[in-house]
């Protein structure tokens, strides 16, 4: 029995790695669990090696993402689901395999082998290999990450560990390193508590204290990176309304009754005008509907277009729209579009990046063999401009007309999780004040976690860049994100609602976006720089332990 227990340990430990990780997630929010999660892998693949690791990490990627992405095999089955929850964690096992092979290299020889004793390691290079060695795991998650986030296909960067951390105290950190650095300092909290852990078990005290105050100091750090409020004398505000307009039903087939759809949002939009008049809204500049709201071509149904205009004439403001147009020939186009009052050409953004196997499928007749879903998913093309809507201002103290002016930057859906889309947007509207407009569909998903993970990540954003973000559902949840990641006028799941909401169009430049994808590339810089010391690893023991000539 006590064999049975060695050898059960350690996958029992990945289990549990990945379910903590789960749980750091909408709908749990137990942000802490993350670094433990993180914690527990390492722990569990340290120096065992690259064949062990695999397989180690391959169990904490599945509890990790089978139960968070459980939503998408909400209506399409268990496949689907499966073969991306496979895939996600096939990135988790690859990074494990490596922490495993290079941690035994780095760590060969050395006091530091059971990862407890900073700095004292063995003669010479495996003092510095040890120090090395406690950077691999951070390093290995942002790396894993930006190539989940990337590949294949575009890549699915979905439950990234900072997207577990809106609820918590590292959210601030947006603001410096975007993702990636909320997701290093998240993995680097969870090795300091790996080594304090084991330091205390060994009564190493001197360590025990070291990483507990580097704990403390990683859980101060982000009071920094957010400056402090500016409460003006003037109000500078913008006033939005959002209208979640609901769907007859959840599903695959959500649109099945698209003028419903279609309707539904007009009538909330009407009741939105209503409310406006009633409460003297005098400051309202603009309404915003979801994405899907009209599956119904307006620009090729007059009657689509009809109703529209008569949603624009109720609120008599530029208002958003969500919609499918059937062009290019043959194929779709998911768009928003900016009607104004007084009529004329919408403007337009098309969605620059659709979804793999649900907009578009990648070979379809090769994938249509082992899942009649893959016959549901649409054929829609990417655009190829960043969208900038410009809108004028109502609200009070902003000087000229001219000075009135918003940019409403507009994404669709899961391009919200892609770090480059949103800075690229940020970056489009350049000294103009702007605001971020995330608008979403998720009947497809039900009443799963999905809507809420979606928009922790609108919070993350908001932060990451600095602006208040304006979030919206056919379904829920929809809301208000303030650019420290508050929430306010936040909606159910399948409800007709409206929203109005006080938002602040910005104009500066966080660290975040000037940095880029910088910090991101120099975290899988380094963590090759580790491999690489680890490849060579037996060389430098050789040249350190040599005697001085």
């Amino acid at each position: 029995m006590p064999s049975l227990i060695r050898y059960a340990a350690r996958p029992l430990g990945a289990v549990a790695a990945g379910v903590a990780v789960w749980l750091s997630f909408p709908t749990h929010d137990l942000w802490w669990l993350a670094p433990v999660g993180v914690a527990l892998l390492a722990a569990v693949t340290w120096r065992r090696g690259f064949r062990a690791g695999f397989g180690l990490g391959m169990l904490a990627g599945w509890a990790y993402f089978v139960p968070t992405l459980s939503w998408s095999g909400t209506y399409v089955g268990a496949l689907p689901w499966g073969a991306l929850a496979t895939l996600q964690a096939l990135y988790v096992a690859v990074m494990s395999a490596l922490v495993g092979w290079a941690s035994r290299r780095l760590l060969a020889g050395t006091e530091n082998s059971q990862l407890c004793s900073f700095g004292r390691g063995g003669r010479g290079g495996g003092r510095f290999g040890a120090w090395a060695a406690y950077l691999l795991v951070p390093l290995g998650w942002v790396a894993q990450e930006m190539a989940r986030s990337t590949t294949p296909w575009g890549g699915f960067p979905w439950a990234r560990l900072a997207f577990g951390q809106a609820n918590g105290p590292l959210l601030p950190l947006a603001r410096w390193g975007g993702a990636p650095g909320v997701t290093f300092v998240t993995a680097l909290l969870g090795m300091l508590l790996l080594v304090g852990a084991l330091a205390l078990t060994r009564r190493r005290w001197v360590t025990v204290v070291a990483a507990a105050v580097g704990v403390m100091l990683l859980l101060q750090l982000p009071r920094a990176a957010v400056p402090p409020e500016v409460h003006y004398a003037v109000s500078v505000s913008e006033r939005i309304g959002l209208i979640q307009g609901n769907v007859p039903k959840a599903g695959l087939d959500f649109n099945a009754e698209r003028r419903a759809v279609l309707d539904n949002h007009v009538r909330g939009t009407e009741t939105f005008a209503a409310q406006a008049r009633q409460n003297g809204w005098k400051d309202l500049s603009l309404v915003v509907w979801p994405e899907n709201s009209s599956d119904i071509d307006p620009f090729r149904n007059t009657d689509a277009a009809a109703q529209i205009q008569r949603a624009v004439d109720a609120v008599d403001v530029p208002l958003v729209v969500g919609a499918v147009l059937a062009e290019p020939v043959d194929h779709n186009s998911n768009v928003s579009l900016l009607y104004r009052p007084g009529g004329g050409e919408p403007e337009r953004y098309t969605k620059l990046h659709p979804v793999p196997f649900a907009e578009y499928i990648p070979y379809r007749d090769f994938f249509s063999r082992f899942s009649s879903a893959a016959e549901l998913a649409g054929n829609f093309v990417a655009g190829d401009e960043i969208g900038v809507f410009e809108v004028q201002g109502s609200a009070p103290g902003r000087g000229t007309a001219t000075d009135k002016a918003y940019a409403v930057l507009p994404t669709i859906c899961f391009e919200v999780a892609y770090d480059g889309l949103i800075r690229d947007s940020v970056a489009a509207a350049g000294s103009t004040p702007s605001v971020l407009l995330v608008q979403t569909n998720n009947a497809t998903f039900g009443f799963s976690a999905e809507s809420e993970q979606q928009f922790a990540i609108s919070r993350l954003r908001a932060v990451e860049h600095g602006r208040h973000v304006v979030h919206v559902s056919t379904v829920g949840v929809s809301g208000f994100i303030d650019d420290r990641g508050r929430v306010t006028g936040k909606t159910g799941l399948f409800t007709a609602e409206q929203r109005a909401g006080l938002v602040q169009p910005m104009a500066q430049s966080s660290l975040a976006d000037r940095l880029g994808s910088w910090p991101e590339r120099g975290a899988v810089l380094g963590f090759i720089v580790l491999l690489g010391l680890a490849l060579n690893s037996r060389a430098i023991r050789k040249r350190a332990t040599q005697p001085a000539r």
